[in-house]
């Protein structure tokens, strides 16, 4: 059985994981026959949301423990994490990737990464396991492997794309069902909610994604 690693990032679309995509990842990968293995840093959020009415709450919280509303408490900490034990990593998409993995959403391209991410990256990257991203989470995997000249997409938001070239590496639009494919790098990501509008679009992408993350893993 293939195990699977999907990086959280906290649990809502406005402050963490985006809650679909990640539910999503975790049944398309379930309906493949492999198992998910939830992982997210042990750290503060950037800033807590009020979902309903889109206004910062002030509110402390931890991103591993908000990450672990969405995996049913079955989450470790990322510096837990055994790469040699998993056959591929999955980061599903939401402001989480951009505002607790990185500081993407408050210096664009100028962002930084949290080290214990761009190190999970890295690691999965080097042992030649393939890697997919979703949504906005491409900039974060463009960033961490930036030398490399990863192949990714996140849709076709002209600003997005143009920050991810500024890193090095290459952008490729694609509609809310496509997936673009770095055979080289073993990179697979989609667009999701970048599009959108809704559950039933995102879906097709996220599907085609996880099986393409799994091919990636036989090869």
């Amino acid at each position: 059985m293939k195990q699977i690693g999907i990086l959280l990032s906290g649990c809502g679309n406005m402050d963490g994981s985006e809650i679909h995509e990640a539910t999503l990842t975790l049944l398309f990968v379930d309906q493949a026959g492999a198992r998910a293995t939830c992982m997210a840093p042990d750290m503060p959020m950037k800033e807590t949301m009020d979902h309903p009415r889109g206004e910062v709450t002030g509110e402390s919280r931890n991103v591993l423990t908000e990450a672990g509303r969405i995996a049913r408490g079955a989450i470790v900490p990322i510096t837990d994490i055994q790469v040699e034990e998993l056959d591929a990593l999955i980061i599903p998409g939401g402001a989480g990737p951009v505002k607790n993995l990185s500081d993407y959403a408050e210096k664009g391209k100028e962002l930084t990464l949290r080290d214990d991410v761009t190190q999970l990256i890295r690691a999965f990257h080097d042992a030649g396991k393939p890697i997919g991203a979703i949504c906005i989470a491409p900039v974060v995997l463009a960033k961490a492997l930036a030398d490399k000249k990863p192949v990714v997409t996140i849709g076709n938001d002209e600003a997005t794309a143009a920050n991810i070239e500024s890193f090095g590496a290459e952008h490729q639009a694609q509609p809310v069902g496509g997936i673009c494919i770095d055979e080289k790098n073993r990179l697979v990501t989609t667009p999701a909610y970048m599009i959108g509008p809704g559950i039933s679009d995102i879906a097709k992408g996220i599907e085609r994604l996880v099986k393409g993350v799994i091919r990636l893993t036989a090869l």
